[in-house]
């Protein structure tokens, strides 16, 4: 990386909670949780919990039941609502692309990469917080890397409302003896898979033998990880506007599904959906992928890939069908369709059919 050049990644601290919290200002230092329709007797997870609720032991995915029996008498369940947090999103986005000399990569509603060329990153990090609270009154945590990897795991040091510096001079000193599952892109099953092959700290998986991970994990993900132990990374933030891969709809039914045809319906309602996410963008379907959960809590996921690219709402429908007849005959809790699309300019343009009405 040339010298000067820095990542930074801005991460908003306790974002869903924190929109929340200003427009009900009178919730600030309660134990706020965010998810489903906001009913903890209902089945739904949890979108994002407030720092005083995480205290605890309430976090994200987690059912919202089971965070009802965590939180105390003064918590509050607050419905998900998405149009609030796109359009705040959109103003913490709007005041970063304005601190001068930066690049900004979108990666969600409250993360981004800010590239910038410097001889004093903790100063532009202290300048983008300022640009956020300012005009959004949201606070923001920054971490600063000599490339995406170090600059995202950065961030969990800063936070709340600070900033952090990761880079390979103190990578080791800050990483070396940290479990593998605090390096980004590893998550339990990767740990475990790790751990027996006796990697469990960050030290010991860089030092460990290349071409055995390659040989457990194979040569794309195998070098990945390797290299994930010294903290090397990609250096280029790109502004290029995010474009979609694929569209999902997911649902967590109330009741359990029971029947074969419950569940073929529920499907075909979900496939239909997705597909219609799809087609308002006008991209061709090239593989659906349907997400099931057993009853109590057994989740699988099953993926299909379609003979040709398509903008036929039966060929969609009917792949995902056909995935759902693979199905045990269990119990059902939730299920959700994804739709991967072709991405712009990617291979041949597909005939285009009239795109019935919306469901």
């Amino acid at each position: 990386m040339t010298a000067g050049a820095w990542v930074l990644h801005v991460d908003m601290d306790q974002f869903i909670a924190a929109v929340e919290i200003l427009r009900r200002p009178e919730l600030a230092g309660l134990p706020v949780i965010v998810g489903g329709r906001g009913d903890p007797t209902e089945r739904a997870v949890v979108s994002t919990a407030s720092y005083e609720a995480r205290a605890f032991g309430i976090g994200s995915g987690m059912p919202l039941k089971i965070a009802a029996r965590k939180a105390p008498e003064d918590a509050v369940f607050l419905p998900v609502d998405h149009a609030a947090y796109e359009e705040a999103s959109g103003h913490v986005m709007s005041a970063l692309r304005g601190v001068p000399g930066v690049v900004v990569e979108v990666l969600g509603w409250d993360e981004c990469f800010v590239g910038v060329t410097t001889d004093d990153p903790e100063s532009v990090a202290r300048t983008a917080q300022t640009a956020v609270l300012d005009e959004t009154r949201l606070h923001c945590t920054v971490g600063i890397g000599d490339n995406k990897v170090r600059a995202k795991i950065a961030t969990e040091f800063g936070k709340p409302r600070g900033t952090f510096r990761l880079t390979e001079a103190n990578w080791f000193e800050v990483m070396g003896e940290r479990p593998t599952r605090a390096l980004w892109g590893v998550g339990a099953k990767v740990e475990k898979r790790l751990a027996a092959h006796g990697i469990r700290t960050v030290r010991e998986l860089a030092d460990a033998d290349r071409d055995e991970l390659v040989a457990e994990f194979g040569p794309r993900m195998g070098v990945w990880y390797h290299e994930l132990g010294w903290g090397i990374g990609p250096t280029a933030v790109d502004d290029t506007p995010w474009v979609a891969r694929s569209h999902s709809r997911e649902t967590t039914y109330q009741r359990n599904l029971t029947t074969r045809g419950e569940v073929a319906d529920a499907v075909r309602v979900l496939a239909e959906q997705a597909f219609e996410d799809c087609a308002a963008e006008g991209r061709a379907v090239i593989r659906v992928h349907l997400k099931v959960r057993y009853a109590p809590f057994e989740t699988r996921t099953l993926g299909r890939k379609l003979s040709a690219p398509t903008l036929r709402r039966e060929d969609v429908v009917d792949a995902v069908l056909a995935l759902g007849a693979t199905l045990e005959d269990r119990e059902v809790r939730l299920l959700g369709v994804r739709a991967e699309m072709q991405m712009p300019d990617d291979g041949d343009p597909v005939e285009r059919t009239p795109v019935r009405g919306r469901l």
